[in-house]
């Protein structure tokens, strides 16, 4: 780890949900590299506890907390847990999130309902609970996780472009309300990152072929992104190297969305 005068988040709070793997957890370790207390939340007591290991195994800081970001109660008490522990919140990464496949008429009601409570409602109940923390101690950063698909048409996927779209809405509105009071809020869009959270995708381009296919021939770098090449835009959006930059979407896609 670099000198304590380099960590460019040195002794920051940080909640990262979402963050037992894949982008969350690279996000949660980016933070912690550089100074945070991370508070990784996932529904996946486990995979929580090998994320916080990993980051105390490299020298830095972070705690696991079991909590499945749809339960409004839970959530509530993991941040106040937090912020009891600590004293203050100074970041709050929104990460949890699920693809659920199919168009209008093939998804089911359940699983838009699911998507949308955990793309979009939890993001808001996490937002709602530690904006008065933020504005009684001057100041915070919350970075919304919302796609690619958040910007453009995603084939047959309609649950999830909903959501991904309104993070984006709510991003906006939420950073103009709070700007004044030294918060600032923005959402990072991913485009296809290698992990499994693209299952569902997969599935309904017929397996891992067709995805390959598929990402070969619709994003120029012609790629998957590694979740190392997202960590990186996450520290810049929490950190003070975006100090001036609120109500922004900051696409991290391969220029999928260019085309």
């Amino acid at each position: 780890m670099s000198p304590v005068n380099e960590m460019i988040l040195n002794d920051r709070v940080a909640i990262v949900t979402g963050a037992g793997s894949g982008i969350g957890r690279a996000g949660a370790q980016i933070m912690a590299r550089e100074g945070a207390i991370t508070a990784i939340f996932d529904r996946d007591g486990h995979a929580a506890g090998e994320t916080a290991e990993l980051i105390r195994a490299a020298g830095g800081r972070a705690h696991a907390f079991e909590v499945d970001v749809t339960d409004d109660a839970a959530l509530i008490d993991a941040i106040g847990r937090v912020k009891a522990e600590y004293g203050r919140i100074d970041i709050l990464h929104n990460h949890a999130g699920a693809q659920v496949e199919g168009n209008l008429e093939d998804v089911s009601v359940e699983g838009f309902d699911r998507s949308w409570n955990l793309n979009v409602r939890a993001h808001f109940i996490a937002a709602r609970t530690v904006m008065p923390h933020m504005r009684a101690q001057g100041g915070g950063v919350i970075l919304n996780t919302s796609s690619s698909s958040g910007v453009l048409y995603d084939r047959e996927m309609v649950a999830y472009t909903t959501t991904k779209h309104a993070v984006i809405a709510m991003t906006r509105q939420i950073a103009g309300d709070y700007a004044r009071y030294g918060i600032r809020v923005n959402a990072l869009c991913p485009g296809w990152v290698d992990t499994p959270f693209n299952e569902p995708f997969i599935r309904q381009m017929g397996g891992r072929d067709g995805i390959e296919s598929y990402i070969r021939e619709k994003v120029p770098m012609g790629r998957w992104a590694r979740v190392e090449e997202i960590a990186e835009p996450i520290l810049f959006l929490v950190s003070d190297r975006s100090s001036y930059m609120t109500g922004q979407i900051l696409v991290v896609d391969g220029g999928e969305t260019v085309v």
